[in-house]
Parts: structure tokens; sequence; C-alpha cells
């Protein structure tokens, strides 16, 4: 993809990508803000870690989905070392997402380029059909197909779907070229609430929001310069897991 619809990470180098990291969940939970062994007690009963994100324009809460391991257990841990605590969300596009996680933000100064910080490693793509890029979606950033074939996510940049209503028939186009259709409840969303289409099977989705749509909302709408970052700073205050 390119242009507007992208969400691949602007780098002035190629990531490693042969830079693996395998996560173990009690290594990665034990500072957690919780009990490791609860967390841990929390997934095998079904139930899902939730995330608090206090942002300058209000309160976002996501939950991540246990389907996605690598991917929830990599945020719970970067949410325990408050990672993202006075990072910005750096990249707003109306109708579209607001995309955040670049380290390099949390300095940066007003109008400066930023969307190539990263934490020096990616992580593997959990791709699954049940998750696709409906309203509020959260999912990973990436570098492109043409350096990333595998379709790695990046260690920490994310963004959050607000994207906008299709047509059925519209949908229904999309569905054809498809391998794996969509479900009766996904092609509802698409048509009632809104979302992303064209980026599902390519990225990692790995949560979605509970709580907070009308600040994504809020936060996409702001006014941006030509590389979609917000005017005035839109800062991430903190992170913290509140089950």
């Amino acid at each position: 993809m390119h242009g507007r619809a992208s969400l691949q990470i602007k780098t002035k180098k190629q990531y490693n990508m042969k830079k693996t990291l395998f996560f173990a969940t009690t290594m990665l939970l034990a500072s957690c803000t919780l009990n490791a062994t609860d967390l841990e007690t929390l997934f095998k009963e079904g139930q899902r870690a939730k995330i608090k994100i206090v942002t300058t324009e209000g309160d976002i809460v996501i939950e991540l989905y246990n389907e996605t391991p690598i991917h929830r257990d990599n945020f719970i841990k970067l949410v325990t070392e408050k990672f993202y605590d006075g990072t910005l969300f750096h990249r707003c596009i109306r109708s579209f997402m607001i995309q955040g996680g670049d380290p390099n933000s949390r300095d940066a100064k007003q109008g400066e380029m930023l969307g190539m910080g990263d934490v020096g490693y990616t992580l593997q793509a959990e791709i699954l059909p049940e998750f696709v890029h409906t309203r509020g979606a959260l999912a990973a950033a990436r570098q492109g197909d043409q350096v990333n074939p595998e379709k790695r996510s990046s260690g920490c940049q994310f963004y959050i779907v607000q994207g906008q209503v299709f047509p059925e028939a519209q949908m229904e186009r999309f569905n054809a070229n498809r391998t794996v259709k969509y479900t009766p409840e996904q092609m509802e969303a698409y048509t009632t609430l809104g979302g992303t289409p064209h980026l599902d099977g390519g990225y990692t989705v790995f949560g979605h929001v509970i709580s907070g749509l009308d600040i994504v909302e809020k936060i996409s709408l702001v006014q941006t310069d030509q590389r979609d970052r917000p005017l005035q700073d839109i800062r991430i205050k903190s992170m913290k897991i509140i089950n």
C-alpha cells in the first residue's frame, strides 16, 4: 500500500528482518502492576487484558486478544515499562486511523518528522481472519512488503482504526476478492460501524477499543501538517493495565 492508505513504518534504513524475538509470558509479565500469576490465570480463563490509555484528549480503554499472544505480551511488556508514557499520536488521518508508539516522538520538536522510531526488533505476524479492521481495531504498524514479505510487525508502533462506513454493495465486492470470506457479523460491522477493510490480511489486529471511541474520533479529526502529524501535540500521558 502507498500514500495515505499506508501504515508502513517510515525509516531511514531497513530493519534487520532476521531479528526474531520469542516472548515467554512469565518473563514479560514479571513487572506488571498485577501479579504475573494472576494475569496468566486471567488468560487461561479466557479473559482479556485491558489497558487504559490516558491522553491529552481523553481516555481510551483497549482489550488485547489472547489469540495473538506475541503482540499481546509485547504490548503488556512495553506498557509495564512505561514505554508509551509521554509519546505522541504522531500520525492522524480522518476517516482512517490514529497512529502512535514512536519513541522518538517523546521529545520531538513541533513539525519534526516522526514515524522512524523503533525498539530494535520486529514481531512475527499473527494475522487471523476473525480479527479485522472494523472501527476501534488495535493493530500493529509495519514496514512494506517490498522489504518485509513476512509482514512482521513493528515492535512498538500501533494504530487504532477510525475508518468509515461502507455500502453493502462495496463490501460485497471486497468480499468477492477475498480468499477467506467475511462472516455476516463482520460484513454488518463494516456497513454499520465502519472500518478500513482494505487493510485486512496485511496487518496484525491484536485488540480493540471497548471505551473511548469518541476520543479516537476526536483525535482523528485534529488539524495536521502535510505528513499527517497533528499541529498541536496529542500526547499519551500514561498507559496501565486495569484488570
